[in-house]
């Protein structure tokens, strides 16, 4: 027990399931298991090593084959936010030549391990088109295919948004993207997708996506920590960022954590079976979260679309609401919920630039995201909107 737990309410009702997830036992114990039996370097050549590469080399073929890609597309990586990196700094890299100014396309929702990237890209001299969304936090695969340039050498665009849950055309963008090489005779630009929040609700099959790059975290589906993976199509030109012994096809060097791939592994095996079943729970759950919320609460309103929405997120605004001050409020009363990106709020400026670059810039300060996971149930609602009535006055 710590001191902190002393004060806490006894009933805690967890919310926050599209900043972290809890790992679940069959998980914990492929990893434990790994630990004690397979701690060894898999690029030494004694027996142990080799039986540690095997692990390494069927995790990576267990997660190809969930997404129906080649094994040898799989790099792994620390988390969503080193893949991102590598996915756009790495092509950047792959690209450079004398005279040839390198153009990127993203959208104003993405995750800051995105954007922030993108403001390195322009530092290097790259430059950066950053495409708006509509109201309804989608964004149109027309305003994508009329920013694109012959020099246009990425498009990143993330599967389902973080803070308001919306699901992106993917697979119309990648149409898009397709119809432009084609007319441009080229390989380029390539299409990457950010999908960390996508595993446990989508289609996550990269040949139906049409993607040529595509960034899954651990965290976020049930993994360990400290772990994700880099889907990069065989033929994509990308160089390494990080630098050292060559390991995953010398793109990712630093001696894998076996451990924590077989983890990565299982939990992806574990949230794609699962897949309908808890999206349809889910949704059910969340349908009467924003019905009964905005119900009793007439003023507030739901950002972006309910329709193209995953069945897990919750991100309404209370007019006027210090959401900083709630989300603290909600916790005292056993409540986890958040008000922007959980990696938002290490920057001074924790206002939601999301939800303003939907058009409800006097939303940005007073949004709460609510989202749910496998331990989420319909009274853990009942339960917070019978708080929301006391902090919300």
């Amino acid at each position: 027990m710590t001191f902190l737990s002393n004060f806490l309410p006894k009933k805690r009702v967890f919310l926050d399931y599209a900043s972290t997830t809890p790992i679940l036992k069959e998980v914990e114990f492929e990893i434990n298991k790994k630990k004690t039996s397979l701690y060894f370097n898999p690029s030494a050549l004694y027996s142990e090593s080799i039986l540690a590469k095997e692990e390494l080399s069927s995790a990576r073929k267990k997660i190809a084959n969930i997404i129906s890609s080649q094994k040898e597309d799989i790099v792994f990586t620390s988390g969503g936010t080193e893949s991102n990196n590598l996915a756009i700094l790495g092509v950047f890299e792959a690209n450079r030549k004398n005279g040839f100014t390198q153009h990127f396309v993203t959208t104003t929702i993405e995750h800051p391990a995105v954007l922030e990237v993108f403001k390195e890209i322009e530092n290097r001299g790259g430059e950066v088109t950053i495409v708006p969304v509509g109201e309804d936090g989608i964004v149109s695969p027309k305003s994508i295919k009329e920013v694109l340039r012959e020099n246009t050498v990425l498009v990143s665009v993330m599967y389902a948004n973080n803070e308001i849950g919306t699901i992106q055309p993917i697979n119309e963008i990648s149409k898009v993207i397709r119809e432009f090489r084609k007319s441009k005779n080229t390989i380029l630009p390539y299409f990457h997708t950010d999908a960390c929040q996508a595993p446990s609700y989508l289609d996550m099959n990269v040949l139906r996506l049409g993607v040529d790059l595509m960034t899954v975290d651990g965290i976020k589906i049930y993994g360990p920590r400290g772990s994700g993976f880099l889907y990069v199509r065989g033929d994509v030109k990308i160089k390494p960022i990080v630098f050292g012994g060559g390991q995953e096809k010398g793109l990712r060097s630093g001696t894998e954590n076996i451990s924590n791939v077989v983890g990565l592994a299982k939990a992806l095996e574990i949230v794609t079976s699962e897949r309908e079943r808890e999206s349809k729970r889910l949704e059910l759950i969340r349908d009467y979260g924003i019905k009964n919320i905005l119900e009793i609460f007439p003023k507030a309103s739901l950002n972006g679309s309910h329709k193209n929405r995953l069945p897990n997120n919750l991100n309404i605004c209370f007019h006027g609401l210090d959401a900083e001050f709630s989300v603290i409020s909600l916790d005292v009363n056993g409540v986890c919920a958040s008000y922007s990106s959980s990696c938002r709020t290490l920057k001074e400026d924790s206002s939601s630039y999301v939800i303003s670059n939907i058009g409800k810039e006097n939303c940005s300060l007073s949004s709460l995201r609510f989202t749910m996971g496998r331990g989420t149930k319909k009274s853990d609602i009942d339960y917070l909107i019978k708080v929301l009535k006391k902090v919300i006055k």
